[in-house]
């Protein structure tokens, strides 16, 4: 399609759906970006998609060292990595660690990335 065949919109606004309805403070988007960073590493995706999975319930180191082929010491770092980023929590019982999810830092690293929530805030169809 030659550069004279594209359409042109009436309403130039309805091209592009903002992912956000204003811009992020620069504490926001430093937040935003150490939880997104850490999601940046295939194994901790990995642990965060283990422990989602329980619907809200708690998984023990055990069972997250079990998955992988990787050192317990690997494991604790990448856990460490999602802790610090805001989005897993623990408890230590005995000599086990349990994990889960922190809910609400998960919304928010998703409400930045759901296009169908920002459209429905400013009313667009797309």
């Amino acid at each position: 399609m030659s550069r004279q065949e594209l359409p042109v919109l009436a309403d130039p606004s309805a091209c592009c759906v903002p992912m956000v309805t204003e811009a992020l403070t620069e504490d926001a988007a430093v937040g935003l970006a150490r939880g997104f960073k850490a999601l940046g590493d295939p194994v901790r995706l990995r642990l965060l998609s283990l422990i989602a999975a329980r619907a809200g319930g708690e998984v023990c180191v055990c069972e997250l060292t079990d998955a992988f082929t990787l050192t317990g010491p690997t494991i604790s770092h990448h856990l460490k990595v999602l802790r610090e980023a805001g989005l897993i929590d623990c408890q230590r019982r005995g000599t086990w660690v349990y994990y889960w999810i922190v809910p609400a830092r998960l919304a928010a690293l998703s409400q930045l990335l759901d296009v169908s929530a920002a459209a429905a805030s400013t009313g667009s169809t797309r």
